[in-house]
């Protein structure tokens, strides 16, 4: 009996250190491996890009970094993004977007709605609260919590809900401090579950970025990946509604074509693609047509460039990325072209945000000019947020 007893407690005490190991090592081991920052030595960056990077306002319209167990208030040895490496690369404004659901085995071309989700396992062994593991909702405002946290213990972020917060932000800056703004989105209006009264939790705790889609078709209507290639159905329409209604920034990334043929058709206000790639440079399914493109361009809106070799069809360096960008740039006018990295998107970069004065540097060696520059590395992204945000925050 004792050797029984002494056998059940080895095993007991087995599982706790597996359990303990699991739970410690493998969300970061996770990360590391879906976010890593290639080996590169210094990139070259020239006292007049230097000079030039130190004045520039850089917004980013897409990070997914409040997804994985890591401390944003530290500089990270891990991923691409965090507040000091913001700071050392002169970043000031950022949108943190929420993933709820990503199907196994995700690819650009097709998924199903229907596949093992990739979220679930990872929220339970990132210890999310239970109230996560079900609801999509629950996720999304659980990272909400997360970035309110670490705004609290940085002490030099603001959560950015109004043009006045946003020009809070850069009057801290211009006082010389090392002050941070920060916007809440959604990668996929499936955060909603299928109620619209869940949009007015999302509001009521910041968010202001709506994505309609992700990796696959949900409530709404089709994804760019997903197997129906549909359009909006009623639902979708109604969110897409009060997203105008609300003062919120309509995030059109990873939407079918014919998604964005209907909004386009269906709005009057900025619209934004908030990652990817330039199709007139990386014609690949993840880049929506050209012809979009120009659409989203025509309606005062934005595309967001991305750091990733899927959507660059290329190395995805400064130098790669800049290229991309003069060549959107030439197509879609200086106007309609920002930034948007999908860092800490499972993504693998040759660079991470602490480097952003070489992309400044590459931006100058492909031709753009100080102004052109500086729209695209922040001057569009400020644009569009003083035209669809509320200019006071009513929360």
């Amino acid at each position: 009996m004792k050797l029984i007893r002494n056998t059940i407690l080895g095993l007991v005490v087995l599982a706790a250190i597996a359990l303990a190991v699991i739970l410690i090592f493998v969300p970061g081991y996770i990360e590391q491996s879906r976010n890593p920052v290639a080996e590169h030595p210094a990139y070259p960056v020239s006292d007049a890009a230097l000079a030039l990077h130190e004045d520039l306002l850089i917004g980013d319209w897409h990070a997914d970094s409040l997804l994985w167990k890591r401390d944003l208030t530290e500089r990270g040895s891990r991923g691409q993004i965090d507040f000091p490496r913001m700071r050392e690369g002169n970043a000031a404004i950022q949108v943190f977007t929420t993933v709820t659901k990503s199907p196994k085995g995700q690819n650009y071309e097709e998924n199903s709605a229907d596949a093992a989700d990739n979220i679930t396992l990872l929220s339970m062994v990132s210890l999310w609260p239970p109230r996560t593991w079900d609801d999509l909702t629950e996720r999304a405002l659980y990272q909400a919590e997360k970035l309110e946290g670490f705004i609290r213990h940085d002490g030099e972020v603001t959560l950015i809900r109004s043009v006045a917060d946003l020009d809070a932000v850069l009057a801290a800056r211009a006082e010389g401090r090392p002050h941070l703004g920060a916007l809440l989105g959604i990668e996929g209006a499936h955060a909603l579950e299928g109620d619209l009264a869940n949009l007015d939790r999302l509001e009521a705790a910041g968010f202001r970025v709506i994505g309609l889609h992700h990796f696959f078709d949900n409530a709404l209507g089709g994804s760019l990946h997903g197997h129906s290639e549909a359009g909006l159905n009623d639902f979708g329409r109604a969110v897409v509604d009060q997203v105008v209604a609300r003062g919120m920034v309509l995030d059109l990334a990873h939407s079918s074509p014919q998604v964005v043929e209907e909004v386009l058709a269906m709005t009057d206000i900025p619209l934004v693609v908030s990652h990817g790639g330039f199709a007139g440079y990386c014609d690949v399914k993840r880049n929506i047509p050209v012809d979009l493109m120009r659409r989203v361009a025509e309606s005062g809106g934005v595309v967001g460039m991305g750091y990733w070799a899927d959507v660059t069809c290329g190395d995805a360096s400064p130098a790669n990325v800049a290229e991309m960008i003069a060549a959107a740039v030439t197509e879609l006018g200086e106007d309609a072209v920002s930034l948007g990295s999908d860092f800490d998107g499972s993504v693998a970069t040759a660079f991470d945000i602490s480097e952003l004065p070489a992309l400044t540097q590459a931006l100058m060696d492909a031709g753009l000019n100080e102004a052109q520059i500086a729209k695209v590395m922040g001057g569009n992204m400020e644009r569009v947020l003083r035209a669809r945000l509320p200019a006071q925050s009513q929360d």
